[in-house]
């Protein structure tokens, strides 16, 4: 198992992610222009709260203070996604396509941390939890994705 710190990092790094995506979900959701879409991402963006708040926790409890925003990274993509969505006629298509790949790096993110040896109880629940509930947005991304064809 990680140390105390190494852990609190790599939960931190889950966390940033985490308000990375909910930004993003909660962009799409006002950009959609399908209403199915536009509550889909408004869920997932709902989703992503409830992520950040459950490892907000989780990081404290490792003496790690957590992050409190979402990364420059995460913000200078959600602008790329603007621009691209303002270009683009099909931008629910654009919108799902970043969705999906977006949520299969979340899914190796989390496949890495969870594969971790000894981790506590309540901690491998809750990320085993957040990453069926990642595979899910994935299996319903290729579904609504189907609208498209």
């Amino acid at each position: 198992m990680r140390t105390k710190e190494e852990m609190g990092n790599k939960l931190n790094e889950l966390l940033e992610k985490s308000y990375d995506a909910r930004e993003g979900f909660n962009a799409a959701s006002k950009n959609a222009k399908n209403r199915k879409l536009q509550e889909f991402f408004k869920q997932k963006s709902q989703e992503r709260e409830i992520f950040i708040k459950e490892l907000r926790e989780e990081i404290t409890g490792y003496g790690q203070i957590p992050k409190e925003d979402a990364s420059a990274k995460g913000d200078m993509h959600r602008t790329w996604m603007k621009l691209k969505s303002s270009v683009e006629s099909d931008n629910d298509e654009a919108m799902l396509e970043e969705s999906l790949r977006g949520e299969k790096a979340a899914l190796e993110d989390y496949k890495d941390i969870t594969k971790e040896k000894d981790l506590p109880p309540s901690l491998s629940s809750k990320l085993n939890r957040q990453q069926q509930n990642i595979q899910s947005s994935i299996n319903n991304v290729k579904v609504y994705e189907q609208m498209f064809d």
